[in-house]
């Protein structure tokens, strides 16, 4: 293939010095023509021989300050800027409006998906989603259960992923249910993904270690436990792990009994201003 004739490279922070250092070297020398890698691309030993074009997916991780470096390292130099993005968070909205970029929007889902439908959900209805979603599941289909904490906080009223793991299970002790957080080893968390890939795990209640990068596409219902507390960009990425197969999916997001102005104002937004408001005394479709 004509892409073999690139000399490619990996760069993460993982890897060992002695590694890194020949990184450096290669990419001085010109002996490197593709360098892919993590935020470690934006450390002052690294340095470009002359660097053409720089491609940042999912440009709301990178601070203004580390875009701005990558791009200054070049001797004056100016490369090109390509900025990826799924997530319309204000600064990213701000930066397509205001600076000196063009902008291009994919508005079209990928052939045979569908849209999610997205649900705001009060934590007194909590029982009547677990019921559904035990309907779903018994379907064939499989589900996300995010909660922000991992262990119960005595200082912060919010949902925990131990205990709301062990919650669904009481509830739904006919499917297998799992629990993965950032507290595990790398061991164990591949071993609890690669079960809920092959469908052996029906329900994966998770912290947001499962922000990006996961793919599951039998996975079409997305629970997110005390949406308001979260951001913007992190309540579009978990919505973003549904709705990737040709499977209707659907995003519910459980607010709390001390929901704010704002925080109501957030769910608002990230509903799109489409979805049903659904409260105690709702009439409800789930």
């Amino acid at each position: 293939a004509a892409s073999d004739v690139y000399k490619r490279q990996l760069l993460t922070g993982s890897m060992k010095a002695k590694e890194k250092r020949a990184v450096y070297e290669a990419l001085e020398n010109h002996e490197i023509d593709i360098l892919i890698g993590t935020h470690a691309v934006i450390q002052e030993k690294v340095h470009f021989h002359d660097l053409g074009i720089v491609i940042t997916d999912e440009q709301h991780r990178f601070g203004v300050d580390q875009r701005l470096a990558i791009r200054a390292q070049q001797n004056g130099m100016m490369p090109h800027l390509l900025m990826l993005s799924a997530t319309p968070i204000p600064r990213t909205l701000a930066m397509s409006y205001l600076a000196d970029i063009d902008v291009s929007v994919i508005d079209e889902l990928p052939p045979g998906r569908q849209e999610i439908s997205t649900k705001l959900v009060s934590m007194s209805r909590k029982g009547d989603l677990v019921e559904w979603i035990g309907k779903s599941l018994a379907a064939g289909l499989q589900a996300y259960w995010v909660c922000p904490l991992i262990e119960e906080s005595e200082k912060v009223d919010l949902a925990a992923a131990t205990e709301t793991c062990e919650e669904i299970k009481q509830i739904l002790p006919q499917f297998k249910i799992e629990l993965l957080h950032g507290k595990m080893t790398p061991e164990d968390k591949n071993a609890v993904m690669d079960r809920f890939v092959k469908g052996e795990t029906k329900l994966l209640v998770s912290t947001t270690v499962i922000e990006v990068g996961v793919d599951v596409p039998n996975a079409s219902i997305m629970v997110i436990e005390h949406a308001e507390r979260f951001g913007l960009a992190q309540l579009h990425q978990l919505r973003g792990r549904v709705g990737r197969g040709s499977i209707k999916s659907y995003c519910f997001a459980i607010f709390g009994d001390q929901l704010s102005k704002i925080g109501k104002e957030r769910l608002q937004v990230f509903n799109d201003t489409t979805c049903l408001l659904y409260t105690s005394d709702a009439a409800d479709d789930l």
